[in-house]
């Protein structure tokens, strides 16, 4: 089993139409706290972001966010003295690379554009070989499955490697996902590539 201390969380940050959304990113902050990992994650207040990061901190978990300075006020950025550690950054593009750095493996709760643009980067990363990280999508209520459906047909079509598409896993619950992170044994890829070079 990898060794895993810090996960990633891409999610929302608004609450959805469904309360199940909020409910999931409850459960994903405090089966870290339980499982005594960090979160790591977007360093908003708002949506499903901020609801796991509540819980997570409410359960004891260390908690890290990463924020660009152009969006504290727009996601309503936690202060300082509320996180194990904020990181104010002056990009997207080093927000994602400072969450990569920090973290293990990568979950995704439901969200729109953002969170569907950083899971699908750092799934590129592992198919580059910038890293080798899983990401698994908690599938809500399948609201996942429209996506899943699309890596599916990317992959038969001839334009994803079959070992590509098996770095995008699914759960149905938060217990399953952590579990596969946990699991993750990523498949030989090409030779390392800084990601400054990417």
């Amino acid at each position: 089993m990898r060794n895993v201390n810090a996960i990633c969380l891409f999610a929302g940050a608004s609450s959805g139409h469904d309360s199940a959304y909020i409910e999931a990113a409850r459960d994903v902050g405090l089966a870290m706290a339980t499982r005594g990992l960090t979160l790591v994650f977007g360093g908003g207040r708002r949506g499903l972001m901020g609801a796991a990061a509540d819980a997570a901190l409410a359960g004891g978990a260390q908690v890290v966010g990463v924020i660009p300075a152009f969006l504290q006020r727009r996601e309503q950025s936690y202060p300082a003295t509320q996180l194990t550690a904020l990181h104010v950054v002056k990009s997207m593009h080093a927000r994602k690379a400072m969450m990569a750095k920090l973290s293990d493996g990568f979950l995704a709760l439901p969200g729109g554009f953002g969170t569907l643009e950083e899971l699908c980067e750092m799934t590129t990363w592992t198919q580059l070989g910038v890293h080798a990280k899983p990401v698994v999508l908690v599938n809500v209520n399948g609201y996942f499955d429209p996506l899943i459906a699309m890596f599916d047909r990317a992959a038969s079509s001839g334009f994803l490697d079959p070992r590509h598409r098996a770095l995008v896993q699914s759960a149905p619950t938060t217990d399953h996902a952590l579990t596969f992170v946990e699991q993750f044994s990523p498949p030989a890829m090409d030779a390392r590539v800084d990601l400054e070079e990417a």
